[in-house]
């Protein structure tokens, strides 16, 4: 693996507590990892401010906002506006993360559709990406993100995917992408692993979602950007392919995706 081959973190959390006090050193290893850019996520939009600070501290760091689907019945909810608003932000990329939860809060479903569709009319009209936490909601996920997509396109990832292939197949039916973190890694993961590797190279995203689900060999520790150079490793292994043209692939795609990004970093 060469770990200077650039690839992006397209999903972590690096507001959470875990990090106080070592973003420094984390954005350093990395940098040194290979990891140029990072989209750290915002769940709570009373955290929206320290949010924004770390992307204005941090060059490489970009940011997206959304209401979590397990936070939505102790939050008011977001309204489109809000989400409107929130995008002037130069760094702000993405919608969400929003989605359905039904492991742990199935009795919040209802109101975590009525989230979700606000949050893919914010993605429709902004024309930023929608990112889709599915967990335990497979069909109710799949049948709202396509009667959605039917009342006008918009781009979408589904970040983390660990989901069913029946749902992976939806997702890429509408030209969503997926988006590989470190349970791809895990050594019974061989279920998963096949669903990505039947999907299109040029649909695939790399994300660690930290500070959880810490890759192999570091499964069980606090995870860390840096860290999605070894899931990138396992997906080149996934697709058959070198590291250095899986990590070309995950940057042409989320440049494309994430275009906001791209034009933000041209323009500086």
């Amino acid at each position: 693996m060469s770990a200077k081959a650039h690839i992006t973190d397209s999903h972590c959390h690096l507001d959470f507590p875990d990090f106080e006090g070592e973003l420094d050193a984390v954005i350093a290893r990395a940098t040194e990892a290979g990891v140029t850019r990072m989209v750290t996520i915002c769940t709570k939009l009373h955290k929206l401010a320290e949010v924004q600070r770390i992307a204005d501290t941090y060059p490489q760091v970009f940011y997206a906002a959304g209401i979590h689907p397990m936070s939505v019945a102790e939050h008011p909810p977001v309204t489109f506006d809000d989400l409107m608003e929130l995008t002037k932000h130069p760094k702000m990329v993405g919608i969400g993360e929003t989605g359905l939860d039904y492991h742990y809060t199935a009795d919040s479903a209802e109101a975590q559709k009525v989230s979700l569709r606000i949050h893919i009319a914010a993605a429709r009209e902004s024309g930023l990406p929608l990112i889709i936490h599915a967990r335990d909601a497979d069909d109710d996920m799949a049948r709202i993100l396509t009667e959605e997509y039917k009342n006008g396109a918009y781009s979408c990832v589904m970040h983390c995917f660990s989901s069913s292939a029946e749902l992976g197949r939806a997702a890429l039916d509408l030209g969503f992408y997926l988006s590989m973190s470190g349970i791809a890694a895990f050594p019974k993961s061989q279920d998963l692993r096949d669903i990505f590797a039947s999907a299109p190279l040029d649909r695939i995203l790399v994300e660690t979602d930290s500070p959880y689900l810490a890759p192999p060999p570091y499964r069980g520790k606090r995870n860390e950007p840096a860290y999605s150079a070894h899931t990138a490793a396992k997906g080149a292994e996934v697709f058959g392919i070198s590291y250095e043209e899986f990590a070309a692939a995950t940057e042409a795609n989320f440049e494309r995706l994430f275009s906001k990004v791209t034009a933000f970093q041209k323009a500086a």
